[in-house]
């Protein structure tokens, strides 16, 4: 039942927030730890890949600064999208679309400049198209919430 009609936000607006908010925080998560280099979750994070950690930590850290703009607000913009979601603020959707177009534009740019020495991309692919899924699903939800006036 869809209870906007009183003020109330439906139950799945919820479920879908904390969810989001969860999935989206491991994506900042996975920003600082690569931002800062942490040898050990690089390592956890590349090793089943076959690619040595130092070639890894040398990979995020020379990324060009627009690219390291880029993955911020696709990650960041991502989890505000959440919080506002969260809040019920019709802004969800823009910060959304937002974050989506960065991550499309960061991936790209990762997809034509591998990590050197990577041995089997596949998992590389398999996450991003995971995440790139889990976000469109967020951006058309908030953009369904909107236009239905649960998000104001």
């Amino acid at each position: 039942m869809d209870s906007t009609a009183s003020g109330a936000a439906p139950w799945h607006l919820w479920v879908v927030g904390v969810i989001a908010l969860l999935f989206t925080a491991f994506g900042g998560y996975d920003y600082t730890m690569s931002q800062l280099g942490d040898r050990a979750y690089i390592e956890a994070a590349v090793g089943g890949m076959g690619i040595p950690v130092d070639a890894a930590v040398d990979y995020f850290s020379s990324f060009p600064l627009w690219l390291d703009f880029l993955w911020a607000v696709g990650v960041w913009g991502a989890v505000l999208g959440a919080v506002l979601l969260l809040l019920r603020k019709r802004m969800a959707y823009p910060i959304f679309v937002l974050s989506l177009a960065a991550f499309i534009a960061t991936n790209v740019y990762g997809f034509a400049n591998p990590i050197p020495g990577i041995n089997d991309p596949t998992p590389t692919y398999i996450a991003t198209a995971v995440v790139f899924s889990v976000m469109l699903g967020l951006t058309l939800y908030a953009r369904a919430m909107a236009a239905r006036g649960v998000l104001g």
